[in-house]
């Protein structure tokens, strides 16, 4: 797969990242090798996202704040920061669907009212971390599953401007493949982009991704 591809799943990751910690407050800094924010991120996001392979650690972790708790998504599984008290969280493979026609699925919906928000966000589990200033943000998506009644059965964010990328896919009804397919639905003709691990892939793969290369988190414990 071309590095190119990847570079852009990173980046738009990067700007995910920046989008939910903006809606927080934290405004964080961009460049060329990575997005960083100076202090500690929300919890389950990292603390900087490289955005091409080669940073270098020491600078890359002088734009964060150190010590227990801090976390490094590198996009590119090239760093090692084990010297400096890191230990490696997780390890998981990029993804990317290109733009072809997607298996017969129902659009989600979209989540478009900070109540709406609320209810998507306690059924994902992620309570106070998506916060309503996401829904102003131009580039970003939130997607509902509603059953009959009217309950988030599940979702997903996608993100980004031409490549797109999809993240935060949950299900609560046991048919998680329901709510790939809704995303692919949603997004017909679009080339798709993200990050999964374990079971997650092999149903990220069975929707049509092709693994792209590894990724890694590090935190310090």
């Amino acid at each position: 797969m071309p590095r190119d591809v990847r570079e852009a799943a990173a980046r738009d990751n990067a700007d995910w990242c920046a989008a939910l910690c903006a809606s927080h407050g934290s405004v964080g800094r961009i460049d060329a090798d990575a997005w960083s924010v100076p202090r500690r991120s929300p919890q389950w996001y990292p603390d900087a996202v490289t955005r091409r392979p080669g940073a270098d650690p020491e600078a890359l972790l002088s734009r964060i704040e150190g010590g227990p708790g801090a976390s490094v998504k590198d996009s590119f599984a090239d760093l090692d920061l084990s010297g400096h008290g890191f230990e490696v969280l997780v390890d998981a493979q990029w993804i990317h669907r290109p733009p072809t026609d997607g298996p017969a699925g129902t659009p989600l919906a979209p989540v478009d009212t900070a109540q709406r928000l609320a209810v998507w966000a306690a059924a994902h589990g992620g309570g106070e971390l998506f916060r309503p200033r996401l829904l102003t943000n131009p580039r970003v998506r939130v997607l509902a599953r509603y059953d009959e009644r009217g309950a988030v059965t599940g979702g997903a964010v996608v993100s980004g401007e031409g490549v797109v990328g999809v993240s935060n896919v949950f299900t609560r009804t046991g048919d998680p493949a329901d709510i790939w397919r809704g995303v692919l639905a949603t997004l017909p003709g679009v080339p798709l982009v993200g990050y999964e691990s374990g079971p997650d892939l092999a149903l990220a793969v069975e929707a049509g991704f092709a693994p792209l290369g590894p990724l890694r988190v590090w935190l310090h414990p």
